[in-house]
């Protein structure tokens, strides 16, 4: 299969600068995936999209066959068995949105992601954090609570990295400062990082 990484500056030569931060991300990831642990991620607006765009690619098939393997089939013997996938444990927080909805109302919205990072969060998981301007309340009180966690935590941002980047174990920070822009480049980021991950995972678990 081509390489995620010449497909990534292949058609966004823009990103070629920050391939040491998507290389980190993936081995970050790659590292908490296979000690068992999984991936949280919030935002805000577009943001918040994303990482339900992103948990999407990682809990299904992505761009290859993920045929679930015996140590996972857990003694099941039926014919639609062989319809389910390995995946990978992601979360977007975004998505619980009955909660939100309440905790908002009822505490403290600044807090929303903070307290799904409490309830759901493990030391060795990752919290994925997307914020455009990197200076989103929830986003950076999320990311304080899930370092005091023992979390790591995983940026996506934009030029300036905003008072996110120094929170984050890896910050990704594209080379725009337009909130269109910096979203238009955060995706085939996610992309890149999920074929990544995708072809490390295939080699554990398909041969």
């Amino acid at each position: 299969m081509p390489d995620p990484v010449s497909i990534l500056t292949r058609s966004h030569p823009c990103l070629q600068p920050i391939l040491g931060q998507v290389q980190a991300a993936f081995e970050l990831l790659n590292t908490s995936f296979s000690n068992g642990k999984k991936l949280l991620l919030c935002g805000n607006g577009g943001s918040a999209a994303d990482c339900e765009h992103w948990a999407g690619e990682l809990l299904k098939g992505f761009e290859r066959e993920r045929p679930l393997p015996a140590s996972m089939r857990g003694g099941l013997d039926e014919p639609w068995v062989d319809k389910l996938q390995w995946a990978l444990p992601a979360i977007p927080l975004p998505s619980i949105t009955g909660y939100g909805s309440a905790w908002c109302n009822d505490v403290d919205a600044s807090l929303v992601y903070a307290q799904l990072v409490i309830a759901l969060g493990e030391p060795g998981d990752v919290l994925a954090v997307l914020s455009t301007s990197g200076n989103s309340k929830n986003a950076l009180l999320a990311a304080q609570t899930a370092r005091a966690r023992g979390l790591k935590v995983l940026a996506l941002t934009g030029q300036s990295g905003g008072a996110l980047a120094p929170l984050a174990d890896v910050a990704i920070c594209v080379s725009e400062t337009n909130t269109a822009q910096i979203q238009e480049l955060h995706l085939p980021v996610y992309h890149c990082i999920c074929r990544l991950l995708e072809n490390a995972f295939a080699q554990k678990w398909e041969t």
